[in-house]
């Protein structure tokens, strides 16, 4: 059945959705005259620079005030250098660092990198307060496990972003932080009472609102506290009384990616969890990466069934539409500031980042044993480690499980071993390598993801870089003597 063109475009001006390769389809723009409120980019979408440039204006010839947004976030979450790892370091190294007008000058350089790109909204930074060590999809994207810390940096980030006039959205409310599993595959639960997330979850989100934030993301999140048995997304009670009542957000609620199991299988699927999330107070719903005309049209199509059939009303959509056309309109306006070329900001600044325990001798030609680690949907399959810096050192890329420690002390010989790897204190069969080469073989450790309280007894050395990006990788290279 034909769709009212009025209800259709006003359901598109609350949707962003997505295409597949570095063409824009027909159908993203044509979507995009017929009143769609813009796309998001993933790496499918990025070959390189000129490739972006030439997207983002095929896609302003269907609407000139479309949003274009991207998760840029540097460190181990990056779309405009997934073939090769950001130039700059993540989060968990800026706050490790701790000095704030250096994380807004790295985000005011990613906000000028974006707009001269015809990118419009970054869907960053990660200001969760990351407490939960196997915490498998926020880990070295939070500033730290501190509020206060995370709190000041997420306020520069914002700073830094905006400045360059792109807008930024900080997620994902209210808190991902504290879990222990994935909302791309399920729904997690964080069992913590109001008065805990006001004193360790919600400070960086009060920060953000004073500096300004364009936009806040919503997390598919459970706390039964305050969103009994549903996700944070489909919360009024977290979009509404807490976000926009209490802490007095004027700007727009964007969904994280409805396709995420953590909201379609709590709604029974992408079209209900949109008309649910606009119901709960969101603005602009996020659809996700798989996306086609066909999704577009049948998520727009279950909106206006909605308006037909009492479950939305028709004033809580425009009033959603509105606040994603003023956010349009923002951008058009925003005059950025852009930050003076530095390409060795990033570099520079992954170096402060580094530490080291015990002692860094003895390491002339070591074998470097990369673990392998499965990356999250988050972080898609970027490279990262020593290889890209090493200077005629050998390496092996290993798993962990599969993996004899006597085959590689026979393979390192009389040279010491460096071993490489993220978030080691909870890989598979990763804690008992370790130990068991130390034990009769010398080992330093490069741990490249978030920096548990764990340390392997007998290690020479324990190297922390504080996230896997490029510049990290480089940083530890050059801290090691190995870096070419």
């Amino acid at each position: 059945m034909r769709l009212d063109p009025g209800l259709r475009r006003l359901a598109f001006g609350t949707l962003l959705a997505a295409y597949p390769g570095p063409v824009p389809p027909d159908w993203a723009v044509d979507l995009l005259a017929d009143g769609l409120a813009g796309h998001t980019l993933f790496g499918t979408n990025v070959h390189d620079p000129a490739q972006v440039a030439a997207s983002t204006a095929a896609l302003r010839a269907g609407r000139p005030d479309a949003l274009i947004a991207i998760d840029e976030e540097g460190g181990d979450v990056t779309r405009l250098a997934h073939a090769t790892g950001s130039p700059y370091p993540g989060n968990a190294a800026l706050g490790a660092i701790g000095d704030v007008a250096l994380t807004r000058r790295v985000y005011q350089a990613i906000g000028a990198e974006l707009a001269a790109l015809g990118i419009t909204v970054n869907l960053a930074p990660t200001v969760d307060v990351n407490t939960a060590d196997d915490n498998p999809v926020i880990g070295t994207r939070s500033f730290g496990a501190d509020p206060v810390r995370v709190a000041a940096h997420s306020a520069a980030a914002v700073a830094g972003l905006q400045a360059a006039g792109v807008a930024a959205c900080a997620k994902h409310f209210p808190g991902h932080g504290a879990t222990v599993t994935d909302s791309h595959h399920e729904l997690p639960t964080v069992d913590a009472s109001l008065s805990l997330l006001r004193q360790r979850d919600l400070p960086p989100f009060a920060a953000v609102v004073a500096a300004g934030a364009r936009a806040v993301m919503t997390a598919h999140i459970r706390v039964p506290a305050l969103t009994g048995a549903d996700p944070a997304t489909f919360s009024r009670a977290v979009l509404v009384d807490l976000l926009r009542t209490e802490y007095g957000f004027t700007g727009t609620v964007i969904t994280d990616a409805l396709e995420m199991k953590g909201a379609a299988v709590a709604a029974g699927g992408v079209g209900p969890a949109a008309v649910r999330a606009l119901s709960a107070g969101a603005d602009l719903l996020c659809i996700g990466a798989a996306v086609d005309a066909e999704l577009v049209e049948r998520v727009a199509a279950e909106i206006v069934d909605a308006l037909s059939d009492g479950r939305l009303a028709r004033a809580r959509v425009e009033e959603a539409a509105g606040r994603a056309a003023d956010l349009a309109a923002w951008t058009r306006a925003a005059g950025g500031s852009p930050a003076t070329a530095d390409t060795e900001l990033g570099y520079a600044a992954a170096r402060r980042a580094v530490r080291v325990d015990g002692l860094l001798t003895g390491l002339d030609q070591p074998l470097v044993v990369h673990l392998h680690t499965e990356s999250t949907i988050a972080e898609g399959r970027v490279p990262w480690g020593l290889g890209p810096h090493l200077d005629g050192v050998p390496e092996i890329r290993v798993i962990a499980t599969e993996t004899d420690p006597a085959t590689l002390r026979g393979l390192a010989g009389e040279r010491p071993i460096v071993l490489v790897g993220r978030h080691l204190h909870r890989l598979p069969g990763g804690p008992e390598l370790i130990t068991d080469l130390a034990a009769a073989h010398p080992v330093t450790v490069v741990e490249m993801g978030w920096p548990s309280r764990w340390r392997p007894a007998g290690v020479r050395a324990f190297v922390t870089t504080y996230g896997a990006s490029h510049a990290n990788g480089r940083a530890a290279a050059e801290v090691l003597g190995l870096a070419g």
